[in-house]
């Protein structure tokens, strides 16, 4: 199976794995959304758009809704005066009024190029003296919190945020599996190396041997063999 094929079905099942949602369409670029979509279409005969419309709702169904439209903005040219504004109008959205104006983040978060929502995410703490993670956290809470989050660490290193997501998966009782296989099986042949580097700046330890003290037996083999060395 594709490694596209693969990630799909985690969306299977009673109920929607919203972490699963969000990995898959805050990280992915345009291309990979459309052949996911259209893959899905494919493997199960109906709508990908449709089903995540029948299991979310509210603010944060337009947010996946509208990562799945794959229209982000590819370039790397950064508008400067735009950058100013879009800071304006995120902080004037959340951080400076009473309640906070999901939309102006959407529109801003969903449709960016990455190299201009680094200038606006420069500006956003010069105007407000927070980072842009931090107002999220303040702002938001539940799924919502969760995807602005995830575009938001995404579009600064997405590296980092694979290892934080494969760590948490691991820390404390018990192995998020279905999480710890996702990222394991997409990312193997993509940036593990990228991910292993992110993972021992972050948490002093080496994803291997992370991976090698919480799992057993043939699951363990084949973790570390999407690894890599320990190093």
């Amino acid at each position: 199976k594709s490694l596209i094929t693969i990630s799909l079905t985690f969306f299977q099942g009673a109920g929607t794995e919203e972490a699963c949602l969000i990995d898959i369409l805050a990280s992915r670029s345009n291309a990979e959304k459309k052949e996911i979509i259209a893959t899905y279409k494919k493997e199960h005969g109906k709508s990908l758009e449709d089903d995540v419309c029948g299991d979310t709702s509210g603010m944060f169904q337009r947010v996946l809704v509208s990562l799945l439209a794959a229209g982000r903005d590819e370039s790397t040219k950064v508008d400067e005066a735009q950058a100013v504004q879009d800071a304006k109008d995120i902080y004037e959205a959340g951080e400076a009024r009473w309640g906070t104006d999901e939309v102006k983040f959407l529109t801003v978060l969903s449709v960016r190029n990455r190299n201009h929502l680094l200038r606006v995410f420069q500006e956003y703490q010069k105007i407000s003296g927070r980072d842009i993670e931090d107002s999220i956290k303040r702002e938001m809470s539940g799924c919502l919190e969760d995807v602005f989050l995830a575009i938001v660490k995404c579009m600064k290193n997405k590296p980092a945020f694979f290892a934080e997501r494969l760590y948490k998966s691991m820390k404390g009782l018990g192995t998020t599996d279905s999480v710890l296989i996702r990222i394991m099986v997409a990312r193997a042949e993509v940036d593990m190396l990228d991910i292993k580097a992110e993972f021992l700046k972050m948490y002093g330890k080496t994803l291997h041997s992370f991976i090698k003290g919480d799992t057993s037996g043939d699951y363990r083999k084949i973790l570390l063999e999407l690894c890599g060395g320990e190093k």
